[in-house]
């Protein structure tokens, strides 16, 4: 595993972005269905742009597109103060779904690799930033916490 940099948060992108944080750039397009999406990875840099968005049509653009942007470092849930815990979740909990690292534009500055090395790369191509069904391995790795239901008042003896 690599050593996390965290006094260099502004050069790290987050491989997981929204489409509209700073220095935001398409990572790639999602194919396959919903239960197994694979990113298949741009090999330039593309900035998101309106007109990049509206190519998605239809569907919202992080259901066609991932995205990478600068991290956000103590702004984002999932950031612990120096490390991202998404990344070392996701190595922990998902599979491997490549055996080979993927064709990356992003690699040398991406957050995920800085810190959990090749195993993040392994995993990254199934990762959806927008989930409408995700399976119950993936809402762990994304550090789901489901609210506890209040008992119904009505159903009290």
């Amino acid at each position: 595993m690599n050593q996390p940099r965290c006094g260099n948060n502004e050069t790290l992108l987050c491989p997981s972005a929204q489409p509209g944080m700073e220095n935001c750039q398409v990572l790639g397009v999602l194919e396959g269905d919903g239960d197994k999406p694979m990113l298949s990875y741009l090999n330039q840099h593309v900035a998101v742009t309106g007109e990049i968005l509206s190519l998605a049509g239809e569907a919202a653009p992080r259901e066609v597109f991932r995205f990478a942007a600068t991290c956000e470092a103590k702004k984002c849930v999932h950031f612990n103060g120096c490390e991202c815990e998404l990344a070392t979740r996701i190595v922990r909990i998902l599979p491997a779904v490549v055996s080979t690292l993927p064709p990356c534009v992003v690699r040398a500055n991406c957050r995920w690799y800085s810190q959990e090395g090749r195993a993040a790369c392994l995993r990254c191509p199934q990762i959806r930033t927008l989930n409408t069904n995700p399976s119950e391995e993936l809402k762990l790795a994304a550090g789901y916490q489901p609210i506890e239901r209040l008992p119904d008042c009505a159903a009290s003896p």
